[in-house]
């Protein structure tokens, strides 16, 4: 570990705070975003359903298993140091790599995409000229990446991402205030629009069901499909392990963090299976297909064209929501990485007035804005998710390790169902990447050439470890 560094980071994060980090950065565009695709792709309005209730149920079994490891290992970092922990160096890092690379980076890309499409149907700031716009670059398995299309709402989401890693510079107490705030007032929108809709919308409860009824084309490939609607909905309920970056910064973070996951969560898979209930209300499932923007197609039903401002506002509340807990927390993973010498070392600074790893989060924040260039939100929240999963299935098969490793570390919490519950998960996992990878090829490749391009930088730290231990021999 290296010691040349000033000053730690504090523990001012409450449970409430620490809850409102994995709801918050769960809750962002997805919910408003992806109901229509998984329409279109499923065509049954209890197959919806039950994907929404299954990622969020999939989704509570990864949050568990990292409760309990959460519970065991406390450190700024998260999953880098349980990585550590597990595995060793190499997928440590790779891990961190990644993190930084695509996955939380990618995350906040997309998230801030959104709140920007919705914030410039108001601003209307026009995007650069043609010659520009059309500019393409080439990636090999990927395809032409047009950096330059609809600048106007990338300028947008670009500044947001800078704007709120400036909010999380000066301090994690006022960054975690800001997320508190935010996810409280999202979430009370989201359930009174629900509450509304239900109330007020002119529907039928008889929309939610057809039979398990859809056209021949998709029964036909029915698994594909499915996988491909668990994707949509994975990138809803994602973000839930953000919190685990934090632990370090978190008060009485053994009981904190693992409930936190839990709560957090818990009420996330409420508000959406809620949320989907009251747009099938009053959007059967093939009208539901057709509109891009389902939540606010919905509200229109009870406001008119007025009900289009009101969901617009909800979208952006809810998306600088989640892109400020994402931004708060996931710097925190090249900080570790870099106090146990295994990245660049100004990465490790902690700030002598603010107390934050500011170099962290300005090179974050940084990389960010340039992913903002590489694409929309559908082709970089697919790729994020098959990052992400990846090492999903890789934390939660840890659990056997590090049971087998450290069996007398004080455990407060055990995960139920050890060892057949994160054995299943790690078998889903799996069959979950090799179906994206079959059905969604390039998104998938764009997300494994970004995590491979950590590699050269992997050996030339190993390197430079190993040379720096020589001369202190």
């Amino acid at each position: 570990m290296n010691n040349n560094y000033k000053g730690d980071l504090l523990r001012k994060l409450t449970l409430t705070g620490a809850t409102m980090i994995v709801a918050g950065s769960m809750i962002g565009s997805g919910i408003f975003r992806k109901p229509a695709t998984m329409a279109e792709q499923l065509m049954s309005p209890e197959l919806l359903l039950i994907v929404w209730i299954a990622a969020g149920l999939i989704t509570l079994v990864g949050a568990l298993i990292n409760a309990e490891i959460a519970g065991m290992i406390d450190a700024t970092g998260g999953q880098y140091i349980y990585f550590k922990k597990m595995y060793g160096d190499f997928t440590a890092y790779m891990y961190g790599w990644s993190v930084l690379s695509v996955i939380q980076t990618g995350s906040q890309a997309a998230i801030a995409y959104v709140f920007a499409e919705y914030l410039n149907s108001y601003l209307q700031i026009s995007g650069l000229s043609d010659s520009w716009a059309g500019f393409q670059v080439y990636m090999p398995f990927v395809g032409m990446i047009n950096p330059f299309a609809e600048f106007g709402t990338k300028s947008i989401a670009i500044i947001v991402t800078l704007l709120l890693t400036g909010v999380n510079y000066i301090g994690v107490f006022f960054g975690g205030i800001v997320q508190t705030i935010v996810t409280f007032v999202k979430i009370g929108s989201i359930l009174l629009l629900s509450a509304l809709i239900f109330i007020l919308g002119d529907g039928t409860v008889a929309n939610f069901s057809n039979g398990f009824s859809m056209p021949a084309e998709n029964a036909s490939n029915i698994i594909s499909l499915f996988g491909l609607a668990l994707a949509g909905a994975f990138w809803a309920y994602d973000g839930w392990n953000n919190v685990t970056f934090v632990s370090g910064e978190v008060k009485n973070p053994q009981r904190n963090v693992p409930l936190a996951l839990v709560y957090g969560t818990l009420i996330v898979i409420a508000v959406y299976v809620f949320i989907n209930m009251a747009f099938l209300y009053v959007l059967p499932i093939d009208q539901m297909k057709d509109s891009d923007l389902v939540a606010r197609s919905a509200a229109e039903k009870i406001f008119g064209m007025a009900g289009g401002t009101v969901i617009s506002i909800a979208v952006i509340i809810s998306a600088f929501g989640a892109l400020n807990g994402s931004i708060l927390s996931t710097a925190r993973v090249q900080f570790a990485m870099s106090r146990q010498g295994m990245f660049f070392e100004s990465l490790g600074r902690v700030h002598p007035k603010f107390s934050t790893p500011h170099i962290s989060l300005l090179v974050q924040g940084i990389w960010s804005a340039v992913l903002v260039l590489s694409g929309s939100f559908d082709t970089i929240s697919d790729y994020v998710i098959f990052a992400a999963w990846l090492f999903y299935m890789l934390g939660a098969a840890g659990i056997f390790v590090l049971r087998k490793k450290m069996p007398d570390t004080p455990r407060p919490y055990k995960v139920w169902g050890y060892p057949y519950l994160p054995a299943l998960f790690v078998v889903f996992s799996f069959l979950f990447l090799v179906n994206t990878l079959v059905s969604d090829t390039e998104n998938a490749m764009m997300g494994l050439m970004l995590i491979l391009s950590g590699l050269p930088f992997y050996y030339y730290i190993k390197y430079r470890n190993r040379k720096n231990s020589e001369k202190e021999d």
